[in-house]
């Protein structure tokens, strides 16, 4: 009679692997039904995509990691799009050109139509500067020359980006490089004097009757005529 009695727990031995096998199965079949029904995006699509995006010139190693594609076929699709892009096989050609920098790929402006983006550009180009723009260009106006750590002293918060927009607006430019720290010197620009209506900067406006005391504030500078501050 005891040899009819069995242990339920050894009834089903290895039930729960069985279990969790037979799961994983009917994930996969799903998962192939659904790449299935889903269509294949091409990998020149893909590519583009990626391509549209990026910041900086993509390897093919990097590209192929991106779409799981084998890096000869990602050069192969580099290669169709370069030429559709060019408009070789009839198609127009575009007014940008996917072209290989420094071991990778990104879109570029074609050389001949430089002059019509910058115009766009310009054209696009606020007109008024932010607070903290006129903020730096005052300090540059009363300090020159002067560096970004010094600006960013007086005005307590980091400058750079700031100094590159008013670089890039011409307002202010690259005076002198420091032989011992390399610390880059500006000073503003004639530009800023015309913007401004002046001749130079002995007609720079006096900063001191704008101040509470006319003692604090920013410093004289050798840069500044006497009386400037």
């Amino acid at each position: 009679m005891t040899d009819d009695v069995h242990d339920g727990s050894s009834a089903e031995p290895g039930g729960a692997d069985e279990m969790a096998d037979a799961r994983a199965i009917e994930r996969e079949i799903h998962e192939a039904h659904e790449r299935a029904a889903r269509p294949e995006i091409p990998v020149d699509r893909q590519l583009e995509a990626i391509l549209m995006i990026a910041d900086e010139p993509q390897s093919l190693v990097s590209l192929g990691a991106a779409v799981g594609a084998p890096v000869p076929a990602v050069r192969q699709a580099i290669e169709r799009l370069v030429a559709d892009f060019d408009g070789v096989d009839g198609t127009i050609r575009r007014g940008f050109e996917l072209r290989e920098v420094g071991g990778g790929w990104r879109f570029y402006v074609r050389q001949d139509l430089d002059d019509v983006v910058e115009q766009f550009v310009e054209a696009e180009r606020p007109s008024r500067l932010s607070q903290a723009a006129l903020e730096t260009l005052a300090v540059v106006a009363y300090k020159q020359p002067i560096t970004r750590s010094q600006i960013a002293a007086i005005r307590a918060v980091k400058v750079d980006g700031v100094v590159r927009t008013l670089v890039a607006r011409g307002l202010i430019e690259e005076s002198f490089t420091d032989a011992e720290t390399g610390a880059i010197n500006y000073v503003t620009s004639d530009l800023l004097l015309q913007q401004l209506g002046i001749k130079s900067l002995d007609e720079v406006p006096l900063i001191s009757p704008l101040l509470d005391d006319g003692t604090g504030g920013i410093e004289q500078n050798e840069g500044i005529p006497e009386g400037r501050v």
